[in-house]
């Protein structure tokens, strides 16, 4: 019974994440669990409000944290017609060539997709709705209570939206991205996945040049990524499955660097990346609704 309690999600915990998420400090997937993401969300949250951290959740954080809202953590969703349908992948290859044959990175099923629309870690989907059959249109389940992710391309025109990120700050020991205000002030913090060893993030200034919507993502042999064998570019169709997720943020400079979405919402911030900065595809469609082109982004040394 110990061991089985201990494997369920906190209520106290998935209501934390969720002020988090809603306060523009995300833990990354709402999963009802301690760990690094959480605290380092609670950390800046704590700094943000002057408050000091003591490494856990104490009275007067969460009292802060508290007061941001009232609302509940969670909320009821129906399924509709278009959730059960899809389409839905039959599975994605592990092997980049192998994506490449795909039409689509589409999610696998509309428990992929549920989560990853309301923040969430497959599990606790999975252990708020137990008995739900999620390929039937009309099935009502319990999700949690954050704005849910958009989908689809949004016109250059009506970008940035504000709040306008002027500065991106990469914290590669914290594993965080910090987007600051054209008054300097903190707008959102993002866990993420920051290089490797084999594929080093780079260090110095860059500035953003551009953002994309359901992005290719175009291999180039010069990466010589660990397990791709080809010798000649290919190109992998959209998708939330893409390796680069639902977005793409291009960065200066000519080695092929950005800050992009990823397949893996829940091994954001606890996996390296090639390279690049990897946010969940929700944190990068966020971030990329709001930073202007031009905006500095510090990768510290």
């Amino acid at each position: 019974e110990k061991a089985a309690a201990e494997k369920r999600p906190d209520p106290l915990t998935i209501r934390t994440q969720v002020l988090l998420d809603r306060a523009g400090f995300s833990p990354g997937a709402i999963d009802g669990r301690e760990g690094d993401n959480l605290r380092g969300a609670l950390a800046g949250f704590a700094k943000a409000k002057g408050q000091a951290f003591s490494g856990r959740l104490d009275a007067a954080v969460w009292q802060a944290l508290a007061g941001t809202s009232t609302d509940p953590a969670v909320q009821r969703y129906t399924l509709t017609e278009e959730d059960a349908a899809g389409p839905y992948a039959k599975a994605i290859p592990p092997k980049m060539e192998e994506q490449a044959d795909l039409k689509a990175l589409s999610y696998t099923s509309p428990a992929e997709m549920l989560a990853e629309r309301f923040h969430m870690s497959r599990g606790l989907l999975e252990a708020l709705n137990p008995d739900a059959v999620l390929t039937k249109a009309g099935t009502v389940i319990t999700v949690a209570a954050v704005p849910p992710m958009e989908t689809g391309r949004i016109p250059g025109k009506e970008l940035p939206e504000a709040p306008k990120v002027k500065r991106i700050e990469v914290d590669k020991p914290a594993l965080q991205v910090r987007a600051y205000g054209e008054d300097g002030a903190l707008i959102h913090l993002y866990p993420a996945s920051i290089g490797s060893e084999e594929k080093p993030a780079p260090s110095g200034t860059l500035t953003v040049e551009g953002v994309a919507f359901d992005p290719t993502y175009t291999y180039n042999p010069k990466y010589e990524f660990k397990g791709v064998e080809a010798k000649r570019k290919f190109t992998i169709k959209p998708g939330p499955n893409n390796p680069v997720g639902l977005v793409w943020i291009d960065l200066s400079g000519n080695d092929g660097y950005g800050i992009h979405g990823t397949p893996e919402p829940e091994k954001v911030g606890k996996t390296e990346s090639h390279g690049c900065i990897r946010l969940t595809n929700w944190d990068a469609r966020d971030l990329a609704k709001h930073v202007e082109r031009g905006a500095k982004v510090d990768f510290g040394k």
